[in-house]
């Protein structure tokens, strides 16, 4: 024997034909709902919109996946950006470990009006890289970028490197 009230609705009342606009919900019998049209283990249902969540039809599947999807890439680049976060604060510190840390001889000076683009300037003119001056003066070419675009502040760059462009470069960088 079979039970087709398995597959029926529970409260169905046998409006499938109306399309919302205060009939009862076929699932769950809320009255007065506006109800869309969903699937529910293969019947086509009037439900209410708690209900439609329950909805089988491949479109809902499809939505359901592309948001988990687009959630799944915002979680990826989340920590992407993290793991970018943890790298810079955990880089190299060896330098501090042998020649100690000289606190008031490394803090970053006021500097002068538009200094990022003077080293930019004064680098291009001298033919050198990011990269080479660096090098050059000992220091990390990630500083250097900070400098040229004027977020040696919120960089953290040390008076030390900002010292070394001026001796490198032959230009003024700290207020006198």
């Amino acid at each position: 024997m079979v039970h087709y009230s398995l597959y029926m609705a529970k409260y169905s009342t046998g409006n499938a034909g109306d399309s919302g606009g205060g009939g009862a919900c076929e699932l769950c019998g809320a009255e007065d709902a506006d109800l869309v049209s969903a699937t529910v283990a293969g019947a086509e249902l009037q439900v209410c919109e708690s209900c439609a969540p329950h909805n089988d039809s491949d479109d809902a599947r499809d939505t359901e996946s592309d948001e988990t999807q687009d959630e799944r890439e915002r979680r990826q680049r989340a920590a992407q950006n993290a793991a970018r976060m943890t790298d810079a604060a955990t880089g190299d510190s060896s330098h501090w470990e042998e020649g100690g840390v000289d606190y008031e001889g490394d803090r970053l000076p006021y500097l002068v009006r538009d200094y990022g683009k003077e080293v930019q300037r004064a680098r291009q003119e001298a033919g050198l890289q990011r990269e080479e001056l660096a090098d050059d003066i000992d220091a990390d070419e990630n500083d250097i970028l900070a400098v040229e675009q004027g977020r040696a502040t919120q960089a953290n760059v040390g008076g030390s490197v900002i010292r070394a462009l001026e001796q490198r470069l032959d230009i003024q960088l700290a207020e006198q």
